[in-house]
């Protein structure tokens, strides 16, 4: 016998998900919501830190244990009725669980998450407190048009999640929109970086993307940097020669908030029916603007009222919490289908 210590090997445990019957390996250690991302089975998932509550489902049988989360995802009488959330829940036996939102669509368009390397390209300015920020990859990254990607800053220990704002057929250069807050420690970084400086890039992740072929009109809702995964769908959009009425709603405070006017105004003349519509919150006499003012959602509200086939819209809207959870609710009074608006909450980063 060898004096050799041997090695163990990871526990591996299977993962039956319901009612897609879909089967997948986890590994010790491994979140299940991680698991599915590195075999390429997209689930329903948000924020992957347990904040959202996206990716919550029915354990209906085998042990989990749960990594830290926020009651406001996951309630406990929730944990005490078998609900869980997916990126927080680890396996210790095979697991069977009942997806409690799930889309087939998502399901049949998965791609395995990977890690990329890249350095940092360029930084523009685009107003007083929105950059855009462009990184070359060494390898192209496959993704959806309003997909994600984790950034990480090598040697800072920095960490972020930003959607890209280019469309899928450019692969190899990634572009950002990233809204600078005080103190934030990604732009205070970035700020600093110098061009050709390494970064990494994990991803895709996301599900609020472009679906395809579909009919009735499409409607774009976003504030701060929640424009970037909508530009990225409107390019994809406009590429695809589709000829549905495009509607793009942006929530800013006043006209110095906003940027890609000239960019709007060429999707205008080059789509059959595409308008772009700002929503100024504080707008004054010094705007100088004739656009609409108002908080995005009561914008929303009075053009969907005058839009045709409202209800039979696909609907993305992206943006922080508040604004999302304010939009909802005008969507489904307008009779939209809850089964096609997709959303993306930009949650506070936690790391």
């Amino acid at each position: 016998m060898t004096t050799q210590a041997l090695q163990k090997k990871p526990a591996v445990h299977t993962v039956r998900l319901e009612p897609v019957g879909v089967e997948m390996e986890v590994e010790e250690g491994e979140t299940i919501l991680d698991a599915a991302f590195r075999q390429g089975v997209s689930l329903m998932h948000g924020c992957k830190e347990g904040q959202c509550s996206a990716c919550k489902c029915l354990l209906i049988d085998g042990d989990v244990e749960m990594l830290k989360y926020s009651t406001f995802a996951l309630s406990d009488p929730e944990r005490d009725s078998n609900h869980i959330l997916l990126c927080r829940s680890l396996a210790y036996s095979d697991v069977e669980v009942e997806l409690l939102n799930y889309d087939e669509d998502l399901l049949s368009r998965s791609i395995p998450v990977k890690d990329f390397a890249g350095r940092l390209a360029a930084v523009e300015p685009l107003t007083h407190d929105i950059v855009r920020v462009a990184i070359d990859l060494d390898q192209p990254l496959k993704f959806w048009a309003g997909q994600y990607v984790d950034i990480t800053l090598p040697g800072r220990g920095i960490t972020r999640s930003f959607s890209m704002a280019n469309p899928p057929g450019e692969p190899g250069r990634l572009d950002f929109i990233i809204k600078k807050y005080p103190g934030g420690a990604f732009s205070t970084a970035v700020d600093g970086l110098a061009a050709g400086e390494p970064v990494s890039v994990r991803g895709p992740y996301g599900t609020c993307f472009r679906r395809e072929d579909r009919q009735g009109p499409m409607i774009l809702v976003g504030g701060g940097s929640g424009m970037a995964p909508l530009l990225s769908i409107l390019r994809d959009q406009a590429a695809s020669g589709e000829t549905r009425p495009v509607r793009l709603f942006y929530g800013a405070r006043g006209r110095r908030d906003l940027f890609h006017l000239d960019l709007f105004e060429e999707f205008a003349a080059a789509m059959p029916d595409f308008v772009f519509i700002p929503a100024l919150s504080h707008a004054g006499e010094e705007d100088a603007w004739t656009g609409e003012t108002g908080f995005i959602h009561e914008v929303l509200r009075r053009h969907l009222a005058a839009l045709p086939d409202a209800e039979e819209a696909d609907v993305y809207a992206c943006g922080p919490p508040p604004m999302i959870d304010a939009v909802l609710p005008v969507l489904q009074v307008a009779g939209v289908d809850s089964a096609r608006v997709y959303f993306d909450k930009f949650t506070p980063a936690t790391r």
